[in-house]
C-alpha cells in the first residue's frame, strides 16, 4: 500500500495573477501544501503537476518531485482537475510506477493542517473507501437563498419553502482542501464520486479556498494569527 500526493499548480491565473507562488507571510502559497505533505510522513512521493518551468524550480526548493510539466492541452484554465489526475497517474503507469492511494491538495487551501492530511488518510484505509473529499457545514443553508429576475427582483417561489433555521437539514459544501481516491476506483470512474465515498469534516476558518485576492487577504490573516 502506497500513496502519492498530486499538487495542482498551474502558472496562468486570472483572478490573481502567480496565485500558487504569491507570497503568503514570506513564503509561496505552494510551499504550505507541499511542507504539510512532507510532515505528514504518509506519502511515497509528492508530485507538483505544473506547465511553468519556474514554478517548478520552487516546488523542488520546498521538496516536492517534478518529474515531468504538464502538458499544454491541460495548462489552460479550461481543464478540469480530473484530467491532470490521469495525466500523472498515466505517466507514472508508463514509468511501471503504480500507487494504491492518492491525495490531490490545491495550494489554495493553505489552513489544511497536517493533521486533516493524516486523518483523512486513515478514514480511506480504514474503511476500505474508494474515495474520499473534504466538506465543511454550509454557511448559509439552501432555504435561504433566493434567485433573481432579469430586473433584479426577489422570485417569490422561493420564499414558499422557507423553514425555520432548527428544523432543517444540516448541509455541507465541497471546500477543495482534500480528495483522495483508490487508483483503481479513480481510473474506473473518472471521479471521486460513488457509493463508496466518504466525507472528512473540516471548520469553516479551515475551508479557505483563495480565488480572489478578498480571501487571499483572509487567509493571510487567519494564518497569522494561528502562528
Amino acid at each position: 500500500m502506497n500513496f502519492l500526493a498530486i499538487i495542482p499548480a498551474r502558472s496562468g491565473s486570472k483572478g490573481i495573477p502567480d496565485k500558487n507562488i504569491k507570497q503568503i507571510n514570506n513564503k509561496p502559497l505552494i510551499a504550505y501544501t507541499i511542507e504539510a505533505c512532507k510532515k505528514s510522513q504518509i506519502f511515497d512521493e509528492i508530485i507538483v503537476s505544473t506547465d511553468s518551468a519556474s514554478y517548478a524550480e520552487i516546488a523542488i526548493q520546498y521538496g516536492a518531485s517534478v518529474p515531468f510539466l504538464r502538458s499544454l492541452e491541460l495548462a489552460s484554465d479550461t481543464a478540469f482537475s480530473n484530467e491532470v489526475i490521469l495525466e500523472v497517474l498515466n505517466q507514472y503507469h508508463n514509468q511501471g510506477k503504480d500507487f494504491t492511494y492518492f491525495m490531490l491538495l490545491q495550494p489554495t487551501s493553505p489552513l489544511r493542517k497536517v493533521r486533516h492530511i493524516i486523518e483523512s488518510a486513515q478514514i480511506v484505509v480504514e474503511k476500505k473507501a474508494d474515495a474520499l473529499v473534504s466538506v465543511c457545514k454550509v454557511e448559509h443553508p439552501s432555504f435561504l437563498h433566493v434567485s433573481l429576475d432579469a430586473k433584479g427582483r426577489i422570485q417569490t417561489d422561493c420564499l414558499h419553502k422557507r423553514k425555520r433555521r432548527q428544523d432543517s437539514v444540516m448541509q455541507y459544501r465541497i471546500n477543495g482542501a482534500i480528495y483522495i481516491a483508490t487508483t483503481e476506483f479513480f481510473m474506473k470512474a473518472k471521479d471521486f464520486y460513488g457509493e463508496n465515498t466518504y466525507a472528512y469534516l473540516m471548520k469553516e476558518e479551515e475551508s479557505i479556498d483563495i480565488d480572489n485576492e478578498f480571501q487571499f487577504e483572509l487567509a493571510t490573516w487567519l494564518m497569522s494569527r494561528s502562528e
